[in-house]
């Protein structure tokens, strides 16, 4: 029963991930010349939007977001927006206690309202 709780959860902050990277795709288009990608690993649970492209002589590349599931809880490694990642994944139903701000050092984390590890 707890192996089919695990998997449920596992699957619904899959589910979460890709809505929150699907959201934030369609804001990033940056004229038609640079594409965002979602990359989604879900054997792994790696889940990234990066941009590739040029725009006009410059190429483009880069992370936008960055976010792992280890251990049942959701890793914000990486935050290159200007949006309250953390309280977007509490209003898509993510309790605090199952979020870390792993870019913060993990002193650090124990002064947030987020899980340390």
């Amino acid at each position: 029963m707890a192996a089919e709780y695990a998997m449920d959860k596992l699957e619904h902050y899959r589910e979460i991930l890709h809505k929150l990277l699907k959201g934030f795709a369609k804001l990033s288009d940056l004229d038609g010349t640079v594409e965002t990608q979602i990359i989604a690993d879900t054997v792994r649970d790696h889940y990234q939007l990066v941009q590739v492209g040029w725009q006009n002589d410059w190429r483009i590349y880069g992370c936008i977001l960055h976010l792992d599931i280890k251990d049942g809880k959701i890793w914000l490694q990486h935050n290159g927006t200007e949006d309250d990642i953390p309280a977007q994944l509490v209003n898509m139903g993510v309790p605090k206690t199952d979020i870390v701000v792993g870019f913060h050092s993990p002193f650090k984390r124990q002064f947030t309202e987020y899980a340390v590890r």
